[in-house]
């Protein structure tokens, strides 16, 4: 396996799940890019990567098709939009995405960090959520969740995201894909 140094984080900054992905990064020396956009605060400041009016604009998308996917209402503010776009820029930049949140009876994810795992699906990329409720991690196979022990970064490019009320046994899970990963 490569040097920790050789793997690059793909993030939001954000407070909890993503903030933490990005200290566990610093950590072990992995690199690490926190996409965000002007006006925006976030946790983080290693990495910063601010995108421009142009790029979120390509990542443009209906709040109408994410709310009827995620069977959920978002508002129509432009900070959400945003958000969204820039979640769309982290998993783009991932070649795995590993997500803490809590996965719903419908199959979803919760909150805006549904967006992530529901694009990574579209994207048809290896994906790995840490529910929180369950204490466990999940990976989406043939249209299901399916449970795994103990999930390994293996792309030098991942993605990390999830949500902002990240609990202990969130960061405990974060922590110890790190130490399994490049301990």
């Amino acid at each position: 396996m490569p040097k920790a140094t050789s793997f690059t984080l793909f993030s939001g900054g954000a407070q909890g799940a993503e903030a933490e992905f990005g200290r566990q990064a610093e950590s072990y020396g992995v690199q690490e890019v926190n996409y965000t956009f002007e006006g925006h605060r976030i946790e983080r400041t290693r990495g910063i990567r601010v995108l421009t009016q142009e790029e979120l604009a390509k990542k443009d998308v209906s709040l109408t098709y994410v709310s009827k996917l995620l069977a959920r209402k978002f508002s129509n503010g432009p900070q959400i939009r945003m958000v969204l776009r820039t979640i769309m820029h982290q998993v783009d930049a991932g070649l795995e995405i590993f997500v803490v949140g809590s996965i719903q009876e419908d199959g979803t994810v919760k909150g805006g960090t549904g967006w992530g795992a529901e694009f990574a699906k579209i994207c048809n990329k290896p994906l790995y959520v840490f529910c929180q409720q369950k204490a466990g991690w999940f990976t989406w196979e043939n249209d299901a969740w399916t449970a795994v022990a103990a999930p390994t970064i293996t792309q030098t490019h991942f993605t990390g995201t999830g949500t902002r009320f990240l609990e202990e046994s969130g960061k405990t899970a974060i922590a110890d894909l790190f130490a399994r990963s490049f301990a």
